[in-house]
């Protein structure tokens, strides 16, 4: 099912309606500032393993999530004074930041060295979806592993409608995917270069 949303001023009854789903185990696609992602609460374990079924992923990949800010990020990983400072300039914007995970986030997000990729994304849907679950929500791009993202909406809900419980259209996005920067031991380092500009990590 395909749900137009505000980007610029998302209407809050709609806002409702896809936490309501959130809320009980759901499955959504929402725009990010990059392309369309594919999400849940990050404590729906159900949700969670229903995404890697969806994108056919390797268990062992777990999923970056997104936090409605800069508090909330600090409540599920541990921000030194340096990443904090690299969080407020950079963010909100097209990062995911790799930093160590506090014990709230559950097993399955954690990598074997107990590290999260963290995101908050320059868009006003995703970041309302966050606001009113209260929990961070799970963001991976919106297509089956390997493949191209995907930054039309009719396109997401033609190629993943009939799995997902339903496709936020918050207009045409790019098929671009977010720049990756670890930031544990203070020390910045690029594992990906996607739309954010890293020149400040040399």
């Amino acid at each position: 099912m395909l749900i137009e949303i505000n980007p610029d001023n998302p209407q809050p009854r709609l806002i409702s309606r896809v936490v309501d789903l959130l809320k009980n185990d759901g499955v959504v696609a929402y725009p990010t500032d990059t392309t369309y992602g594919i999400g849940c609460s990050i404590f729906s374990k159900k949700g969670v393993e229903r995404i890697y079924t969806i994108k056919q992923r390797d268990r062992k990949k777990p999923f970056s999530f997104i936090c409605r800010d800069i508090s909330e990020v600090a409540k599920y990983a541990r921000v030194s004074n340096y990443a904090f400072k690299v969080l407020r300039r950079q963010l909100p914007g097209p990062y995911t930041f790799v930093l160590e995970a506090n014990s709230i986030v559950p097993d399955l997000l954690l990598t074997k060295q107990r590290t999260v990729g963290i995101r908050i994304p320059d868009n006003n849907i995703c970041l309302a979806l966050v606001a009113e679950l209260g929990a961070p929500i799970v963001t991976t791009s919106a297509n089956l592993s390997g493949e191209d993202p995907i930054g039309n909406p009719w396109q997401v809900d033609c190629d993943l409608g009939k799995v997902l419980d339903i496709v936020v259209d918050g207009g045409d996005l790019s098929a671009d995917v977010s720049s990756v920067v670890s930031l544990i031991g203070d020390v910045p380092t690029v594992l990906r270069k996607g739309v954010g500009d890293v020149s400040w990590c040399e």
